[in-house]
């Protein structure tokens, strides 16, 4: 099953779900900030009870800020909540020094750089 959302009101993220099996991967583009953290929260949110795998790819995601990795953190905690484990890909270098830096990016499971696996 795939869902593709990109409202107008929050043009400036874009997500796309693709669904198999219990396994959801997440593909977010644009810019994940203040204003439209909300968005993706509610879109992910809303497939964590089916999923036992959720993989965040960030490929197209230009760039993140405090809000935005605030919404990670709490996705992460709802995913782990909930018996789901939630996954990063492909996480471009600006993005990846902020999760550095917040000492973030150890508490996920990251993935290759460029490769997905999906079952």
């Amino acid at each position: 099953m795939r869902q593709s959302l990109d409202m107008s009101e929050v043009s400036r993220l874009r997500v796309d779900i693709d669904r198999s099996g219990d396994t959801a991967v997440v593909r977010c583009g644009g810019k994940l900030v203040a204003g439209v953290t909300d968005f993706l929260y509610t879109e992910v949110s809303r497939v964590i009870p089916e999923s036992r795998r959720i993989v965040l790819d960030l490929t197209e995601l230009s760039y993140m800020d405090s809000m935005g990795l605030g919404t990670i953190i709490r996705l992460y905690v709802s995913a782990k909540a909930a018996g789901c484990e939630l996954e990063l890909i492909n996480i471009g270098a600006r993005i990846r020094q902020l999760l550095g830096m917040t000492n973030v990016l150890s508490v996920f499971t990251a993935c290759g750089e460029h490769h997905l696996r999906v079952p």
